[in-house]
């Protein structure tokens, strides 16, 4: 196991090295400057004061060069400061907001696990029911429906007319003079659409691949021979066919994992939570390099743990993959 693990690790850094150099030209290919936006609305700027801050900013020199000052400082934990006016270091914009989207993503992973395995087994042993049906039709709506429409629909009906959860933000006014309990209930009072719009659609497609996974195990001659000898179905399902279906689906959900990050951006930004993806989204409107390459680094740092710890539990459910 801890060959296996040291491999994993070892795979990561050439990863992340090719996502961020890879990040980095993508960024500086889109039109347009941080300087732009310092100096455009600025009726005193002149050439040289854009020269300057050009020069400041090292936006002067190669882009490989730059490459290189940005990679050293990388390898020291120095992100820099930010190309905003508060020029605050990036790693301090991003540590204040990245427990927020953690703790969203890691919500939406829960609520996702614990609807779609269930849904997925008792349609693929109720094969054909009316249950079955019911699902398939939610599963085609998860995948049909854009995760911003629903948020609005959401928006509009359970915030606005019915006005049962708030519609932005992420505390109430007055939150600073509710006590501790009081709190964490009203955090997760504004968390409840957000998490559910973050979890629809990886609810229906999981749900859907926990149900193909379970009709092909249940069909194997292991799961004939349980039952022959007398077992009772609850455990040919629970305790046979169900570890060997859970296999793919670990896969897919480390796979799924910057799917549900890159998705921050939209409903963080819809529903105003003051997350990485609202944090990303005003940077790259800012033309932030540092802050949008430091989110990027911190969000594939996550994504490679997140298919780490994918691969730990592939390996803990198969020991051929460990022993292999």
């Amino acid at each position: 196991m801890l060959v296996y693990l040291s491999k994993r690790l070892l795979m990561m850094i050439p990863l992340l090295i090719g996502i961020t150099l890879i990040s980095f030209v993508v960024i500086h290919l889109a039109p347009g400057e941080p300087t732009d936006m310092q100096t455009d609305l600025n009726p005193k700027s002149s050439v040289d004061m854009r020269d300057r801050l050009r020069e400041r900013y090292n936006l002067d020199k190669p882009l490989y060069i730059q490459y290189g000052l940005w990679m050293k400082q990388i390898v020291t934990l120095d992100f820099g400061e930010s190309f905003a006016q508060d020029h605050r270091p990036v790693l301090e914009k991003i540590g204040e907001r990245m427990p927020i989207t953690i703790l969203i993503n890691v919500l939406s992973i829960v609520v996702i696990l614990a609807a779609a395995v269930p849904i997925g087994i008792l349609s693929a042993v109720r094969r054909n029911s009316m249950f079955d049906r019911g699902t398939t039709v939610f599963v085609f709506l998860g995948f049909a429906m854009p995760s911003f429409w629903l948020a609005l629909l959401m928006m509009d009906y359970f915030g606005v007319r019915l006005g049962i959860f708030p519609v932005a933000g992420l505390k109430s006014i007055g939150y600073d003079y509710m006590s501790p309990g009081r709190q964490y209930l009203d955090i997760a009072h504004h968390l409840v659409m957000p998490v559910f719009v973050s979890a629809f659609g990886g609810l229906a497609g999981f749900s859907r691949y926990m149900r193909s996974n379970m009709l092909e195990v249940i069909r194997q001659d292991y799961i004939l021979t349980a039952r022959a000898k007398g077992l009772s179905e609850r455990v040919v399902i629970y305790k046979h066919a169900l570890r060997n279906a859970l296999l793919p689906v670990i896969t897919i959900l480390g796979l799924s994992i910057p799917g549900l990050i890159g998705g921050s951006v939209i409903f963080e930004t819809i529903f105003a939570i003051p997350g990485m993806g609202k944090l990303f989204y005003d940077g790259v409107m800012m033309r932030d390099y540092p802050l949008i390459m430091g989110i990027l680094v911190i969000g594939a740092v996550l994504t490679l743990i997140g298919n780490l710890l994918a691969d730990i539990s592939y390996a803990m459910a198969d020991p051929r993959i460990r022993k292999g």
